[in-house]
């Protein structure tokens, strides 16, 4: 399978995981990937806080109207005062919508309609999917223990409401959600224990509650191999290259290899466990050494992406 053939499997693909592991990082790289291939993409950003724009080189937040980051890749968040508002509008209720938002009666309405604000944005999702925004539509979801709520509200909702709009907009998700050919999630984890442990159980409670298909599992931040590693002596190495060190060097150049290789060695074993716990393909992305998340470093994510796709 070819990148455009990943991209082009589901209308919209839903990037979760745990908080840090990098899921907003690896939702920018799958766009630019859709990109490279020649498909226009629409990133939805649903928490208002990710930080989205600085990886395309953008200051300002991102806001409830589309902006362009890059060539054939847009972007806008949804929140679900906005989602209410323009669907009231759409229903030729503008004048009742901006007296609800204003009053604060959507809160009240949450508090009495558990998962009411999660149908309110993915049925946007679902009206952005039906009128074909986009080749690929990426939603960067809510981190792990939210975006299990965020997407199951819909089969809760269908529990508890058997008549009317609600029960009409949480059907209409739910069959977004359980057709893999319109939407799939990409769940995302780092090779240590907590997000391994916690990425596994995300998964089957998606499965098991949504019935929602799942794409490969994004590995990130995996150190990549480093040769030398594992030279008997670092001064004779040294010696060998025609490398003069200075007093202590040697002794410091042995402790830095010795923790790559421990920290490799564990990223290894969290790889294998994963792999036992959840039977889903892997895609491994490189450990990026540097503070600074730029177009540049995306792209970088986008090739592996990319490569990792075609070895699949």
């Amino acid at each position: 399978m070819d990148a455009a053939g990943f991209c082009t499997q589901t209308r919209v693909l839903i990037v979760a995981g745990k908080g840090g592991v990098g899921k907003t990082t690896v939702t920018a790289a799958v766009a630019r990937m859709a990109a490279h291939a020649g498909l226009d993409t629409l990133i939805v950003e649903v928490e208002g806080k990710s930080g989205l724009g600085a990886a395309f080189g953008r200051d300002d937040p991102l806001t409830y109207d589309e902006v362009e980051l890059a060539p054939a890749i847009r972007a806008r968040t949804l929140t679900p005062d906005d989602a209410l508002l323009e669907y009231l509008e759409d229903h030729g209720m503008k004048r009742v919508s901006k007296r609800l938002l204003s009053s604060g009666a959507i809160d009240v309405v949450a508090t009495a309609v558990p998962g009411i604000k999660d149908i309110l944005v993915l049925g946007k999702v679902k009206q952005l999917e039906r009128a074909g925004t986009a080749d690929l539509i990426l939603v960067d979801a809510p981190a792990a223990g939210h975006a299990v709520t965020f997407l199951t509200s819909a089969a809760g909702l269908l529990d508890a409401v058997r008549v009317g709009p609600i029960r009409a907009q949480a059907q209409d998700v739910m069959d977004l959600l359980s057709d893999p050919a319109r939407c799939q999630v990409l769940l995302v984890t780092m090779p240590e224990e907590t997000p391994v442990n916690e990425v596994a159980e995300t998964a089957f409670k998606l499965e098991d509650r949504v019935g929602i298909a799942l794409a490969p599992v994004v590995v990130n931040g995996l150190y990549p191999p480093c040769p030398g590693l594992d030279e008997v002596s670092v001064a004779a190495a040294a010696e060998a290259a025609d490398v003069a060190l200075l007093p202590g060097e040697a002794e410091a150049l042995a402790s830095a290899a010795a923790f790559r290789r421990d920290r490799m060695a564990l990223q290894a074993e969290q790889v294998a466990r994963l792999a036992s716990a959840l039977p889903l393909a892997q895609l491994r992305l490189p450990f990026l050494f540097t503070t600074e998340l730029g177009l540049h470093e995306v792209d970088t994510l986008a090739a592996a992406l990319a490569s990792g796709i075609e070895a699949l």
